[in-house]
């Protein structure tokens, strides 16, 4: 078996990539509404399960790619595309992909796809093309932490950044998904 090598500058790619791309922040909005229709979030259970496909995802995607015939390439562009739109919505402050919320709040809309969507999923094989599996883990599983403790503190966290800080933060890392998604479109297809 190879040593697994750790390497930072990857971890810090893809925790910072997946941060952007699963913006939970972005989403207390939703979640805080999710949770006065159904009155209560499982918040372990949500978290987990999120985690849960991410990981299967990440491990089994591809495969599961090459048995309806796509490549990784042609996913990650297809992916950039997606990164792009979901940008596009928290830049402009558009709405696009949100989900109604049925009484199964914990696991849909909130673990998928709010946390764990297509988005999310298209990320991971595409970061899989750029970075390493172990390092991609490593930034799941930060991210996994962050959005289970931003889960537990919706409340606290919305009085504390307030309306305009949580739009600010939005559009801020919608500028980032944006870079992202250009450069996922360019080293795919490379222009």
């Amino acid at each position: 078996m190879e040593h697994l090598k750790f390497d930072f500058n990857q971890i810090l790619s893809t925790t910072m990539v997946l941060f952007a791309i699963i913006d939970i922040l972005g989403s207390i909005p939703i979640i805080i509404e999710l949770r006065k229709k159904a009155g209560h979030i499982q918040s372990e259970k949500a978290a987990l399960v999120a985690t849960t496909l991410m990981i299967v995802f990440l491990f089994a995607g591809k495969s599961l790619l090459s048995i309806i015939g796509v490549d990784v390439q042609s996913f990650a562009i297809a992916g950039s595309f997606v990164i792009f739109a979901l940008a596009m919505e928290m830049v402009l402050g558009l709405t696009i992909f949100k989900e109604e919320a049925p009484e199964t709040v914990s696991i849909v809309p909130l673990a998928f796809p709010l946390i764990a969507g297509a988005g999310t999923m298209t990320t991971l094989l595409s970061l899989k093309t750029e970075y390493d599996t172990q390092n991609i883990l490593v930034g799941i599983l930060l991210n996994m932490l962050f959005v289970y403790f931003v889960l537990k503190n919706t409340n606290k966290l919305e009085r504390l950044f307030g309306k305009t800080g949580l739009n600010i933060l939005r559009k801020a890392f919608g500028i980032i998904l944006l870079a992202i998604a250009i450069k996922l479109f360019r080293t795919n297809t490379g222009l």
